[in-house]
């Protein structure tokens, strides 16, 4: 089955990108190597084509309202111009996916707008679940995944780089805000969102616009990155991975995202009962990050032990890059989760201790 290229596969491959696949599009895995693209970020700005994530968009006379009944997440918090990072959830309280709802400004005839950015390899399912639950009589969907291409722009020159492009003063969107505004001579809509732990933007625009865009950072001094430094940034910054961390068989609450659950302030929702039994008689196990010394990596599925008892699996693991030392992520028993545990991670037959560290691994600044 051929692969899906997003409207930048060609400047990426002019750059010399080492492609994958990745959720069924051909994607840029690095360019001039995963460190060197990963301290860019960290230490000056770097840009990542993104367009393969589903952009979905809803309008109608009530969007906000119905869209309450998917998350546990309090959305009529949200004010246009905000957005709100949260999670789909099935029955039992699993992550269908983790998206960002974007609350845009209203249409002319007073409509609510929303954008609501979902990941690739959930894409397909997101789409479906969503549209079963709304009335699609009173709510259009628009699905433009493939009309628009979207480019994270992330590190902490993000503003100066992308500031000589737009007339709007950056630094007054805050973290988590968006707008449209004008960009080379298109619109564009710019969210400082990201996926690395860095200030930065996510920029979504025409494909035409988004290679002029591509083009123009890149000649400003952008370092163009892959899905492979994308990957260490956002576990140095203990962001979960959907389908490794997170699945339909974890809850928030299990993945260290209470944060999210505001079961005090908003009404029904999907898996509701799931998430108040678990908040009144807590959870059985926890994600929690792991750290250890030398250079022996717990990568994704290496098992885990303590006094010679398997107490889980690593979900995600690297040498972080930053800091010079191995990190990981693991789901493991409630009393082993307490800062300061050491577990063993088994690596080709041998045990290397790691020990329970609070999350993040590392925090911008």
């Amino acid at each position: 089955m051929a692969l899906s290229r997003t409207p930048l596969f060609n400047a990426c491959a002019q750059l010399k990108a080492k492609m994958t696949e990745f959720s069924g599009w051909e994607m840029p895995v690095q360019f001039s190597g995963i460190k060197k693209e990963h301290a860019a970020v960290r230490d000056r700005v770097g840009m990542f084509d993104i367009s393969h994530m589903g952009k979905f968009f809803l309008q109608g006379p009530s969007v906000i309202a119905p869209l309450q009944t998917l998350v546990p997440s309090d959305l009529a918090r949200l004010v246009p111009g905000k957005a709100q990072y949260t999670v789909l959830l099935n029955p039992e309280g699993g992550i269908i996916d983790d998206i960002i709802v974007y609350l845009q400004a209203p249409a002319d005839n007073g409509d609510e707008r929303v954008a609501i950015i979902v990941n690739a390899a959930t894409c397909g399912g997101d789409r479906q679940w969503i549209e079963e639950h709304l009335d699609r009589s009173a709510i259009s969907f628009r699905d433009r995944t493939l009309e628009q291409a979207l480019i994270a722009l992330q590190g902490p020159q993000a503003i100066s780089t992308l500031q000589p492009l737009i007339d709007t003063d950056l630094s007054t969107i805050p973290r988590f805000g968006h707008a449209t505004l004008p960009l080379l001579g298109s619109s564009a809509f710019i969210a400082r969102t990201g996926y690395t732990g860095e200030d930065g933007f996510e920029i979504m625009v025409d494909p035409e616009t988004a290679i002029e865009l591509w083009d123009t950072l890149f000649n400003a001094g952008a370092i163009p990155c892959g899905l492979g430094s994308r990957d260490t940034l956002r576990l140095e910054a203990a962001l979960a991975l959907y389908g490794q961390d997170i699945d339909a068989t974890t809850t928030p609450l299990e993945a260290g995202l209470k944060w999210l659950v505001h079961t005090q302030s908003k009404g029904d929702f999907i898996g509701r009962n799931i998430l108040e039994q678990q908040q009144n008689e807590g959870v059985s196990k926890r994600l929690v990050g792991l750290q250890g010394k030398g250079r022996h990596i717990a990568r994704h599925n290496y098992p885990l032990s303590v006094n010679g008892i398997s107490v889980g699996k690593v979900t995600s693991g690297t040498l972080s890059p930053t800091l010079g030392y191995p990190v990981a992520l693991a789901y493991v028993p409630v009393e082993y989760a307490k800062i300061g545990q050491t577990i063993d991670v088994e690596i080709r037959g041998k045990f290397y201790p790691m020990q329970v560290v609070k999350k993040p691994f590392y925090r911008a600044g």
